[in-house]
C-alpha cells in the first residue's frame, strides 16, 4: 500500500484510521533556515521549530535526518535520546558536509542491507564476495547529495539520494506502516516499494506532489 496526501501534516495526521502503535515515522524535515520552497517559506522562530516537530513526533518511532546541532536541540526539547545515529557524510561546496540520521525509539537492524567490503584484498574476504555475501553496515556512509547532474535529478530542490532512504528503510523492523510527513519528491516511497513496506506520504506543496506521484507510478 502506498498512499499520498495533499495537505498539512498535523491536520492530515489526525484522519487517518490507522494503528499509530505500527507507524514509524521516516524523514527529513525542512531545516529552518529560510530556504523558500515552491509555495512555502521553512522558518519559525527557533523555539516554535522545535515545538512543531515535538508535537509532530510525540510519543511516536521515528527517524529524523538533520543536522547535528538541531538533532541535539531536538533531543533535549523531546528528553529522549536517540537508540542509534548513523553519520550521512557527503562532499559538497557548502560548509555543512554531512548530516545525522536519528532513530528515536527504533533499533535498526545493520545486517538486513549489505555495502561493499572495504579490504576486498583480503583471500577470506574474497572468498565471501565470490560466495555473494557483502559486509553488513556501518555507522558511517558517504553518498552524494543528489545534484542538477545527478540521473535521479527532479525539480524539487532539496531531493533526498535514494540510496539514503533505500538503507534506513531496509535496516528498519517489519510489520510497520512507514510515514513520511515532508514527503516532498517522494524518495522515501521509492524506498518502501523497493523494501515492500506500506507507506503514507503528506505533502503540503500541490507540485511537489505531483512529482512524488509521478516517480512512484514509474517505480512501481
Amino acid at each position: 500500500m502506498v498512499k499520498t496526501i495533499l495537505g498539512n501534516n498535523i491536520e492530515e495526521l489526525k484522519k487517518l484510521d490507522i494503528d499509530f502503535n505500527k507507524v514509524i515515522y521516516v524523514t527529513d524535515p525542512p531545516f529552518n533556515i529560510g530556504y523558500h520552497y515552491n509555495s512555502y517559506k521553512d522558518k519559525m522562530s527557533e523555539s516554535d521549530y522545535f515545538t512543531y516537530l515535538s508535537q509532530l513526533f510525540k510519543g511516536s518511532k521515528h527517524v529524523l535526518i538533520h543536522y547535528s546541532e538541531d538533532l541535539y536541540r531536538y533531543a533535549l526539547e523531546i528528553g529522549r535520546a536517540p537508540v542509534k545515529t548513523v553519520s550521512w557524510v557527503y562532499n559538497s561546496n557548502t560548509a555543512k558536509q554531512h548530516r545525522e540520521i536519528a532513530f528515536f525509539d527504533v533499533k535498526p537492524d545493520f545486517r538486513n542491507v549489505g555495502q561493499e567490503y572495504k579490504n576486498p584484498k583480503d583471500k577470506r574476504i574474497q572468498k565471501r564476495i565470490a560466495e555473494g555475501k557483502k559486509a553488513r553496515l556501518y555507522d558511517w556512509w558517504e553518498i552524494n547529495q543528489v545534484k542538477n547532474v545527478s540521473a535521479e535529478k527532479t525539480e524539487h530542490p532539496c531531493q533526498m539520494p535514494l540510496e539514503v532512504m533505500r538503507r534506513i528503510i531496509g535496516i528498519l523492523p517489519e510489520g510497520y506502516t512507514i510515514i513520511d510527513p515532508f514527503l516532498g519528491s517522494g524518495t522515501t516511497a521509492l524506498a518502501c516499494i523497493e523494501h515492500g513496506k506500506d507507506f503514507i506520504g503528506i505533502e503540503v506543496d500541490p507540485m511537489y506532489l505531483e512529482i512524488a506521484n509521478k516517480r512512484i507510478e514509474e517505480f512501481k
